[in-house]
């Protein structure tokens, strides 16, 4: 077992949503704040209770802040929240979801498709996307960032060789039980591996199998992972020596809404308290474990590679997890 403590990284994508406006334009507007601050009641369930909750447990973590929505809403939605997050001492880095760029008018800055996926597309197109997003985010935090994140993971080798040519050195664009590209060395579950001299970090990813005996690669995250199952995949890697462990939420995670307008919203009780139990786990487990952040582990994490690990877990978590989901997805307000 390593005598260092197994580093864990809570990363949040921070972003706004479209909320249905291609498809009915006249009807829908996207929307921002509140797909972050997530109000239920007068009272901050996402951004607001998860920077309390981390405040309480000295938790650091990596918020992904996403950029491109500046070309629909300007500076002052996202950048407010920018600054909350500064303010907390959390860390902040670049996410893109590059569909937002369409909506761009000044021909100068160049015409973008309606289209979220960074991958499969040409070196040109995706640096000039890059580029800009990197130029809205030194604006808003003040520096370039350290680590980028696509838009729903979705990423290939050119994905890095466009970071490299913009000077960010690390990735957490993988997550292989949400997009699995296509290239053989983006296969990674755990570990780091550098990309076109770009390190990647990726959302660890561990095998589980379902009543029917099928195999499934499933990632990290709180929204679909239940407690019990998250506390025994910790103390796995623990055991089998993993250096860090990314896990993948969202503010809008810890309410549930009736509709993508945002109309009707109430707590998402069991993600609260998956991410409650988690942070509290880190703090009374910490000779064991410790939470980190892109800019506190830059140093390390930018010049060693480390193996990847795979494993398994028992089907009874995939069995109880379903059943968990299923409760919270199906009740109101279970």
């Amino acid at each position: 077992m390593s005598q260092k403590p197994t580093k864990i990284t809570i990363t949040i994508d921070t972003e706004f949503s479209i909320a249905g406006h291609f498809d009915n334009p006249e009807k829908y507007k996207p929307l921002s704040t509140p797909v972050v601050t997530c109000p239920v009641d007068g009272q901050e369930q996402g951004l607001g209770f998860m920077l309390a909750l981390f405040a309480k447990f000295d938790i650091k973590a990596s918020f992904f802040v996403e950029c491109a929505n500046y070309f629909y809403f300007g500076d002052q939605p996202m950048q407010s929240l920018v600054q909350r997050i500064v303010d907390a001492g959390q860390d902040i880095q670049l996410h893109v979801h590059p569909v937002w760029l369409s909506f761009i008018q000044d021909s100068k800055l160049g015409s973008f498709p309606r289209n979220d996926d960074c991958a499969q597309r040409s070196f040109d197109d995706l640096f000039k996307a890059f580029k800009l997003c990197v130029e809205v985010f030194e604006r808003w935090v003040g520096h370039k960032p350290l680590a980028l994140r696509t838009g729903s993971l979705w990423a290939d080798k050119n994905v890095y060789q466009v970071m490299n040519a913009l000077g960010i050195p690390m990735a957490s664009n993988i997550g292989l039980g949400v997009f699995k590209p296509k290239e053989d060395e983006l296969q990674l579950v755990s570990g780091r591996r550098k990309v076109a001299n770009v390190m990647e970090v990726p959302i660890l990813t561990y095998q589980d199998v379902n009543i029917l005996g099928k195999k499934h690669q499933k990632s990290i995250q709180i929204t679909s992972c239940s407690w019990p199952e998250m506390k025994h995949i910790l103390w796995k890697c623990r055991k089998l020596g993993i250096d860090n462990v990314v896990i993948l939420t969202h503010p809008f995670e810890y309410i549930k809404k009736a509709d993508f307008q945002y109309h009707k919203v109430t707590k998402n009780r069991v993600n609260q308290q998956r991410l409650t139990k988690l942070c509290a786990f880190i703090t009374e487990h910490d000779q064991d474990f410790t939470s980190a952040t892109f800019t506190s582990e830059q140093k390390e994490w930018q010049s060693v590679e480390h193996e990847q690990i795979k494993f398994a877990i028992p089907n009874r978590f995939a069995i109880g997890r379903k059943l968990h989901n299923k409760l919270n997805d199906t009740i109101w307000r279970y």
